[in-house]
C-alpha cells in the first residue's frame, strides 16, 4: 500500500499531503484510512494548532478512485464508498482545529468536497476546479453537504451540470475558496501564524460557530444522500459513463 498521505508537524501546524500522484491523488480507501489517522495524530499534538492539507503533483484529488472498483461487486462498492465520502468530509468539519487547504493543481469531482470541508482555503494560479459527476452518470451528492454552504446559489446551479472547469480567481468570487494567490506557500504562512497567536479552546470554539450550522444540515441530510450516491453509481448510465471515462471515449447514453 505504501504512504499515501505524508504526516509532518512544524511548530504549530500539522501538515498532511496527500502523495498518490500517479492516480491524481484520487480517493482510495488506503488514502482516505490515512488521512483520518493524520486527523488523529494531529488532534492528539497538544502543540499543534491547525492543519494544512496539501498535495504533491499537479492535481490536488481527481475525486473517487474509479479503478478501484474493479472487480468487485458494484452494490458492495457503491455503499462503501459513499460512507467513506461521508465519514471523511464529516471529520474534517468537527475536527477542533481548523483546516486550511493548500491547492496549486487541479481538483475534480469529491476532490471539491474536500475544499468546501475546509475552513480556509488558498488556491493558486495552478488550480483548476470542476464537478464533472453529471458527465459520467451520477451527481455531487455527497459532497453538496459541504458545497452549497460555501458556494453562491447560481454558482452552483451553473457548475453542478455544466461539468465546465474554472480556474482560482473565479473559484474565490463564488465562494468554493478564500483567496486566489501568486505565492500559495507565504500565503497559507501568514494564516498559520495568525492562527498560532490563538489558544486551543479558542480555536475550538470559534470554528465550531462556523461548522455546526453546517454540520446540522449535513446530519439532517447525509443519509438519504449517501443512498443516494450509491443507487446513482450501481446504475446502468453510470456504468456506461464510468466504463467510457477508463477507456477515453465519449459514453454512449441509451434513453
Amino acid at each position: 500500500m505504501g504512504t499515501l498521505v505524508r504526516y509532518a508537524v512544524d511548530g504549530p501546524v500539522a501538515h498532511l499531503t496527500l502523495d498518490s500522484p500517479e492516480n491524481r491523488n484520487a480517493l482510495s480507501t488506503a488514502l482516505v484510512e490515512q488521512l483520518h489517522q493524520g486527523f488523529t495524530d494531529a488532534v492528539a499534538d497538544p502543540g499543534v494548532r491547525t492543519v494544512v492539507l496539501g498535495h504533491t503533483g499537479g492535481t490536488f484529488c481527481a475525486g473517487a478512485d474509479l479503478a478501484e472498483a474493479a472487480g468487485r461487486d458494484p452494490s458492495e462498492v457503491a455503499v462503501d464508498r459513499a460512507r467513506e465520502m461521508t465519514r471523511l468530509l464529516r471529520r474534517i468539519l468537527e475536527l477542533p482545529a481548523p483546516v486550511i487547504g493548500a491547492i496549486d493543481g487541479h481538483v475534480r469531482a469529491g476532490g471539491l468536497g474536500l475544499v468546501g470541508a475546509c475552513d480556509i482555503v488558498v488556491a493558486g494560479q495552478n488550480s483548476t476546479f470542476a464537478l464533472t459527476e453529471a458527465r459520467i452518470g451520477v451527481a455531487p451528492s455527497i459532497i453538496s453537504l459541504t458545497l452549497l454552504p460555501k458556494l453562491t446559489a447560481r454558482a452552483a446551479s451553473r457548475y453542478f451540470v455544466t461539468g465546465e472547469k474554472f480556474g482560482a480567481e473565479e473559484a474565490a468570487e463564488i465562494g468554493l475558496v478564500t483567496l486566489a494567490a501568486d505565492d500559495v506557500d507565504a500565503s497559507v504562512a501568514e494564516l498559520t501564524a495568525s492562527i498560532a497567536k490563538a489558544s486551543p479552546q479558542g480555536l475550538a470554539a470559534s470554528k465550531a460557530l462556523t461548522t455546526t450550522p453546517i454540520l446540522e444540515t449535513f446530519d439532517r441530510h447525509a443519509e438519504t444522500l449517501t443512498r443516494q450516491s450509491a443507487e446513482l453509481f450501481v446504475s446502468e448510465e453510470a456504468r456506461e459513463g464510468m466504463l467510457a471515462f477508463l477507456e477515453k471515449r465519449p459514453p454512449r447514453w441509451v434513453r
